[in-house]
């Protein structure tokens, strides 16, 4: 029979709805349950792509015995960590805090007032030596909970005190921190570099996408041409080549996998993240902008078509996330890691010829054994597998096999292409089908962005129809709020501080790339709701929730940068742009706060928080504003725009119409700015200060490269 998850609309949720633990969604009725029966909740948090998640579900939450401990001491309740990030940070503090380290599935027990007692990631079903297993935990924590009650609620009372209060008001620097950051970054960056092998710091490698951002911007503010900024853009361009021709890359179908096992870029978690395309879609194009590495071009399409390809809603949303496990095939019964994606060598050779198969085999370092190395697997469990990754250059397949460059590319198109049809009819790995707002909002600003560098008109319709998805089922106009998600629906979840920031974000990169005023006026409505419902004057910071839980979690205002980036720093640049661009001096005053606010970790430790340093760039420039007229020659001056090596430029559009009329609402000049005849024009303009326009894209090149 099913649990109480089967109404719910969460994949993760719903792959737990047949467990024999009688679960409950997170809200009122699970505490109120626990306080009516006197029982701890038992908290479990992950997501439905979680690899370890699928790993404690099948030994312990399908286990018969282990469910009846569960449903007779506890009231259980699973939470996805994608719909909740507020929950989930809030409790993920206290078990970082408490064992040194986090992760998911995260596990924690809580008294039925929502403050933490225990807690820790996965558990084993077994005791192991060292490590208790999960059945012995619930019944020392069933028995602590009868016998020493008062000891328990007072020190969860205590712990959940903490993390309330953790974040103490905010002190302000006098200014805005200065120059020296970036010298800071610069050699921070260059400590933790690979120079071997690509990458910041150890195995396992993340991609960590916001470091490019910075990389790109210190690149310029050193200067191109000096030592230090030849390094950054070594480093950045280094590292993205690596990933590129790594197993990182999906190089059949496109993509980015969640992260590296090894150092060698060879071996991921094969996971794919909504998030982690948009990033890298981004970082991939402005690598080819600055650099016109080919590669970098080919990498961003790449990523682009799979994200149109396999994580489009046919509804105009992003889907969230692939699995990492699959079926080897439509006859296995278990599913196994990189299944979808890993190729044995007789599989190669059963659908190439062999010409093709000799080639494809060399190229990709395809073995019979499998290609990962033991520090790689050290559990075996790739043995006779290969993930694919590029072992020899162009080059070197010219002079193995007495090709062209031509006729080496076109036969890696045409083993590629083969390949792909052959992975299609595969067991495909579980696609978590729900669209989170925030990371549609970092797909929307990477369709955006690349249309506009790498001038591709077409890649602005995706982002387009995920827009007015957006403003059709995520936001209520009537009160201005988002929700976080959809599923077949609106999900109830209300929207956090990184759904508003991010989607304003893509609502600026849309605007500027396609001119269409409605996206720039939802921009600014979602940031005036954002400023309501998220700014703690006290701390000079948004928090991540709006605080009107069944419990008072703990305020977040995070600013360093993970996986995502951190909303806080987001919304800085956010309100820098909408200053720059509406001429208001309350969003520049907000955005300068939290970066007085911020000023000690910018100081200290800016590689930890690239996009709070990516703000300060733009904060320290004097801003630029682009305007474009309509007319013939529209095209070629907007993309003379978007090229320019600005730190701080913003693109307006006179479109002769509505949209011009509401920016001249903000800057009465703009009203004047017109096309000369049917000709469109450039103007650049310093603090809405104008030189006379020009007609020409190599006019407004030299004028914007002469700053």
């Amino acid at each position: 029979m099913p649990n109480a998850l089967a109404s719910e609309k969460s994949p993760y949720l719903l792959q737990h709805a047949h467990n024999p633990v009688d679960w409950l969604p997170w809200g009122a009725e699970a505490f109120a349950r626990a306080r009516a029966e006197d029982k701890m909740v038992f908290l479990s948090i992950g997501y439905s792509t979680c690899h370890w998640c699928h790993v404690m579900e099948h030994e312990s939450f399908e286990n018969e015995a282990i469910a009846a401990q569960l449903n007779a001491d506890f009231i259980s309740v699973k939470v996805d960590r994608e719909e909740r990030p507020d929950v989930d940070a809030t409790f993920m503090a206290f078990v970082v805090a408490t064992t040194g380290h986090g992760g998911w599935p995260m596990s924690v027990w809580l008294t039925p007032a929502g403050e933490p007692v225990y807690g820790g990631t996965y558990f084993p079903p077994q005791d192991r030596t060292g490590r208790a297993g999960f059945p012995t935990i619930l019944r020392r924590l069933a028995e602590v909970w009868k016998n020493d009650r008062d000891q328990v609620t007072t020190g969860a009372a205590r712990a959940m005190a903490a993390m309330r209060g953790a974040e103490e008001a905010a002190t302000l620097a006098a200014t805005v921190p200065g120059e020296a950051v970036f010298s800071t970054a610069f050699d921070q960056l260059s400590r933790t570099y690979d120079p071997d092998l690509g990458g910041f710091g150890r195995a396992p490698k993340f991609p960590r996408p916001s470091l490019f951002l910075l990389l790109e911007r210190l690149a310029r503010r050193l200067g191109p041409e000096s030592p230090e900024g030849k390094r950054c853009r070594h480093m950045a361009d280094h590292t993205l080549a690596c990933m590129a021709l790594g197993g990182l890359q999906d190089q059949i179908g496109g993509g980015f996998h969640r992260y590296s096992v090894d150092a060698y870029w060879h071996v991921p978690h094969f996971e794919k993240m909504l998030y982690d395309q948009a990033q890298l879609a981004v970082a991939y194009a402005e690598a080819w902008q600055a650099g016109g590495n080919p590669l970098f071009r080919r990498t961003c399409e790449d990523i682009l078509a799979y994200v149109q390809r396999d994580l489009t809603d046919a509804a105009g949303g992003f889907h969230s996330a692939e699995d990492a496990d699959s079926l080897l095939s439509a006859a296995a019964r278990e599913k196994v890691e990189g299944g979808f994606y890993t190729w044995a060598l007789d599989e190669v050779g059963a659908w190439l010829t062999a010409e093709e198969a000799k080639f494809f085999t060399w190229y990709y370092w395809v073995t019979e054994e499998g290609n990962a190395r033991p520090e790689s697997d050290p559990l075996g469990e790739l043995t006779g597998r290969n993930t694919l990754f590029v072992a020899h250059s162009v080059d070197e397949a010219v002079a193995e096999f007495g090709r062209t460059p031509e006729e080496i590319r076109e036969l890696i198109r045409l083993t590629r292409d083969k390949l792909f049809a052959v992975r299609e009819a595969r067991p495909r790995p579980h696609k978590d089908d729900k669209v989170i707002t925030a990371w549609n909002g970092l797909m929307i600003s990477a369709f955006s962005r690349a249309a506009a560098v790498l001038d591709r008109a077409d890649l602005l319709e995706p982002a387009r129809r995920a827009l007015g998805f957006l403003k059709r089922e995520a936001w209520h106009a009537a009160d201005g709020t988002l929700r976080r998600s959809w599923r077949q629906g609106a999900g109830p979840v209300r929207g956090f501080a990184d759904d508003y920031a991010f989607l304003i974000q893509g609502c600026l990169d849309f605007y500027e790339a396609a001119g269409e005023i409605e996206w720039l006026q939802w921009g600014i409505a979602l940031q005036e709701k954002m400023d309501a419902l998220f700014w703690q004057a006290a701390r000079s910071a948004y928090v991540m929730g709006a605080g009107d839980d069944v419990i008072a979690l703990a305020p977040n205002s995070e600013i360093h940068d993970g996986a995502e980036p951190a909303a806080g720093s987001v919304a800085a640049m956010n309100l820098l742009r909408l200053a720059a661009m509406l001429d208001r001096r309350d969003f520049c005053e907000r955005a300068e706060e939290i970066l007085r606010a911020t000023s000690v970790e910018l100081g200290r430790h800016p590689f930890g928080v690239p996009c709070l340093a990516a703000a300060l760039d733009f904060a320290l420039a004097a801003p630029v504003q682009i305007v474009i007229t309509a007319g013939t020659g529209n095209a070629a001056l907007r993309a003379a725009a978007h090229a320019a090596p600005l730190a701080s430029r913003v693109i307006l559009h006179a479109d002769g119409g509505d949209g011009q009329m509401f920016l001249a609402g903000f800057s009465p000049p703009l009203a004047l700015m017109k096309p000369a005849g049917r000709t469109a024009v450039a103007y650049v303009c310093h603090h809405f200060s104008c030189q006379p326009p020009v007609t020409a894209r190599e006019d407004l090149r030299a004028l914007l490269a002469a700053g």
